[in-house]
């Protein structure tokens, strides 16, 4: 992997004039480019999502990560509100600061608004999954989220790119229910799952530290995994590449 360039921190328009706090990278050159809106895990705008951002930016994207928790308060109430808004499918919330994430992206003169995708890792993968039925971007990727049992949630889905962890025991349906639904739906999709690894395998700071100190159960089997991490990596560019028209790089 080629070393990553710097995030920088931005604010992002809002409905109701509020503001999000956002972090922005940019790849070589004038553009335009395509654009890709990274959504986080339960844990928020942390080092892991930036890092996911910049990679993004090596392979020619404009990514922006926004931190859905940008309105403060309880860190619990604010993960409480958004697993809400996600399984409500809500019209506001959650969902209104990603469609403004969206827009703020397209609206840039670095960026071709035609050619903007979503990914999320975790939480936000679920979030991807399900603003992939919006109609809003040319393609979805979904890290370990969740999937609705009912199939009507994801007509109108663009094309689909999912990883997720074999020993992950609170996603064990996931991967066959999403694989049926988008088979069942026609949409164009790649899903896989990874054996001996589980949930955050794409994550450094993938769980709290005081989970390595005291000895607790774990039915998600945190933890990062380089081998599945770097194939997840290359299936993702390589579909997003096909589905939003960029040449992969060489190396992905």
């Amino acid at each position: 992997m080629s070393v990553l360039p710097p995030t920088t921190d931005i604010t992002i328009p809002a409905p109701g004039g509020r503001s999000l706090r956002g972090a922005l990278a940019l790849p070589d050159g004038d553009g335009p480019h395509p654009g890709m809106v990274v959504l986080h895990e339960a844990y928020g705008l942390n080092n892991d999502i930036k890092r996911h951002a910049a990679r993004f930016a090596t392979e020619g994207y404009v990514a922006l990560a926004p931190d859905l928790y940008s309105n403060g308060g309880n860190r619990a109430l604010c993960i409480s509100r958004a697993m809400r808004d996600l399984a409500t499918r809500t019209q506001g919330g959650a969902f209104a600061d990603i469609e403004a994430t969206r827009r703020a992206l397209a609206d840039r003169a670095d960026t071709d608004g035609d050619r903007v995708g979503v990914v999320g890792f975790c939480l936000g993968g679920g979030f991807a999954l399900a603003f992939g039925a919006r109609g809003r971007v040319g393609a979805a990727g979904v890290n370990y989220g969740i999937v609705p049992k009912d199939r009507t949630q994801l007509e109108g889905i663009c094309p689909v790119v999912a990883s997720y962890g074999a020993l992950d025991r609170t996603l064990r349906s996931a991967p066959r229910r999403l694989e049926e639904h988008l088979a069942a739906l026609g949409v164009p999709h790649d899903i896989k799952v990874y054996e001996g690894v589980g949930h955050s395998f794409l994550s450094y700071d993938n769980k709290p530290g005081w989970m390595d100190r005291v000895p607790v159960p774990d039915p998600m089997h945190l933890g990062y995994d380089e081998t599945a991490a770097e194939d997840a990596w290359r299936r993702m560019f390589a579909f997003f590449g096909e589905h939003l028209g960029v040449a992969a790089k060489a190396g992905s």
